[in-house]
């Protein structure tokens, strides 16, 4: 179940901006949304709006301060949510992790599951030492899981979950590898019914078909210990789901373009599984697994000619 990958997810406000703020360590400017000298205006014109009843000037005075508080902390949750992103968005992985990491005891779903997202990114990078890398893989488990419990509509909370709750079975051994794929599957699917235009999510449930798809023998056998009715897909279910994430997003994952070769390659039609192979190595190669899908395309290929 290793390699199951990431997305992001930029959610701006509908707000006007105040100008470009200079993010530490960044190589560009980035707009921020309202400054905070811009939130007591609109919690004026929030109360005008609301048509707040006549009541005493200290009781004006103490509302216009809790409403001001209110949206002050609402338009701070979202400036460092798209710092986050635009982190994200820069492959600053460690960064990111280091802005979000402040924020583990939070109680906002959207800071919990990206926190989950960075110190995965984090375990996955070849530069991180094996044991730290097994602390990063349960670290960012809990911080998934703390954000499904506290909003189980969140797509992304969803779709982490079954990632980081896949990253484990590394750890965990066959049995409890196999023993999580209905779950894993399960997480997928509500994350996919949740935002059908997520393109990662499609990929990811392509890619648990194609690893059931090809499951070896003796793993067959464990599952039919452990479950009645074993964790079982075809090449062509995958398919559909690559397919349909190209479809959604097409050209936004080099991986979802080496997958589409190899399952074309699986079931034997040499002409697609040339067109999508050739596609992958073709991809910018912009990150380490960018290159390796370039290489894998390559070796592939290496069997047409």
């Amino acid at each position: 179940m290793a390699g199951l990958i990431l997305t992001r997810s930029i959610s701006r406000a509908s707000l006007p901006f105040s100008g470009p703020v200079r993010i530490k360590g960044a190589s560009r400017c980035y707009w921020t949304t309202v400054s905070r000298s811009r939130s007591a205006q609109i919690s004026r014109r929030v109360t005008l709006l609301l048509g707040i009843p006549t009541v005493s000037c200290l009781a004006i005075g103490a509302y216009h301060q809790a409403q001001s508080s209110a949206v002050l902390h609402a338009l701070e949750k979202e400036d460092i949510l798209e710092q986050a992103d635009y982190l994200y968005s820069c492959a600053e992985t460690e960064k990111l992790y280091q802005l979000l990491l402040q924020y583990k005891n939070s109680d906002n779903a959207e800071f919990l599951w990206r926190l989950a997202r960075a110190s995965r990114n984090l375990a996955t990078d070849p530069h991180t030492e094996a044991t730290r890398k097994k602390e990063l893989i349960y670290e960012s488990f809990e911080y998934a899981k703390k954000a499904l419990e506290l909003d189980d509509t969140c797509y992304a909370a969803h779709k982490w979950y079954g990632v980081c709750l896949s990253d484990i079975g590394e750890y965990e051994g066959i049995k409890v590898k196999l023993g999580n794929a209905y779950i894993i599957k399960e997480h997928l699917e509500r994350a996919v019914e949740l935002n059908p235009k997520d393109a990662t999510s499609l990929y990811i449930l392509g890619h648990w078909c194609f690893i059931f798809a090809e499951l070896p023998w003796y793993q067959r056998k464990v599952a039919a210990v452990i479950f009645a009715t074993p964790p079982d897909s075809t090449y062509e279910e995958a398919l559909d789901f690559f397919l349909r994430a190209e479809e959604v997003n097409p050209n936004f994952y080099s991986k979802n373009l080496l997958m589409l070769g190899k399952t074309y390659l699986a079931m034997k039609d040499m002409d697609k599984a040339l067109h999508w192979l050739t596609k992958a190595k073709e991809y910018p190669a912009h990150s380490h697994e960018d290159k390796e899908v370039h290489k894998e395309a390559v070796d592939l290929l290496k069997n047409f000619k």
